[in-house]
């Protein structure tokens, strides 16, 4: 009697996991049994997509439960997720949306707004050591020390805004700075372009306050530079109090 050489164990995995993401196309492979396949498959697809339900709470409630499962399983099934780390999947899913070719027919400003949901994750979750600082140090003569949770952001749309009860439908520029205070506690800030450019400068390179904005003044064509470099002194100091400027960076070399 012949018998069948076994699988190779390389094809096989291909093809358990080509089944795994689409179920309903890939047929299952030999000898595996039909009721512990379909087990299987749930268990990992809500598992997966349970993290993605979590992160998104306000993209979720906008699509629907059915638009969002079918979004979901198209995640799911074509996006190369190789990370091994749970709490990057809603990270995975952000630039799934962002970068690939989705059939689905999606709002203009969906991939943005999860990106926006994500952000509080990831500075929840981020591991940034204090830099060396002098929190009662002078902002515009030396070298700012920025919180390192900080992520400085810039959308095409409004996205702190959008809810199901609010879907624009004309873009506008918004900047948002989201970061975590002395509690621990993710804050979300709302802020203008100018600010959005000074944290960008100072993020960059380690830069007095007065240099970063007398360098914003010059990009502006101000023609009164230390009337800004006054209302300057004043946003640093209110930026201070939010917890997004720590004080001055001890030992640092600043830019000029």
């Amino acid at each position: 009697m012949t018998v069948a050489p076994a699988p190779d164990l390389q094809d096989f995995q291909r093809a358990f996991a080509a089944h795994v993401r689409d179920p309903q196309r890939v047929p299952r492979p030999a000898g595996v049994p039909a009721r512990r396949m379909a087990v299987y498959n749930e268990l990992l697809f809500n598992n997966i997509c349970g993290f993605v339900d979590r992160c998104f709470p306000v993209s979720q409630a906008i699509l629907g439960e059915k638009r969002w499962q079918r979004l979901c399983r198209s995640f799911y099934r074509d996006w190369p997720l190789k990370t091994p780390w749970f709490r990057e999947i809603p990270r995975e899913f952000a630039r799934y949306l962002a970068e690939a070719d989705i059939r689905q027919s999606l709002p203009a400003w969906l991939p943005e707004l999860t990106h926006y949901e994500w952000t509080e994750l990831a500075v929840d979750v981020i591991d940034a050591p204090t830099p060396s600082h002098d929190p009662a140090g002078d902002l515009l003569a030396h070298p700012v020390a920025l919180n390192p949770t900080l992520l400085s952001l810039a959308y095409t749309w409004p996205v702190h805004r959008i809810s199901p009860d609010y879907r624009p439908r004309k873009p506008q520029p918004t900047y948002l700075a989201v970061y975590r205070d002395n509690a621990d506690t993710v804050q979300f800030t709302q802020i203008n372009a100018v600010t959005s450019r000074l944290l960008s400068l100072l993020a960059t390179a380690p830069t007095a306050g007065a240099a970063a904005i007398r360098q914003i003044a010059s990009e502006l064509h101000h023609p009164a530079p230390e009337q800004l470099l006054a209302h300057g002194a004043m946003l640093l100091a209110e930026l201070h109090q939010q917890g997004i400027v720590l004080g001055s960076l001890s030992n640092a070399t600043s830019s000029t």
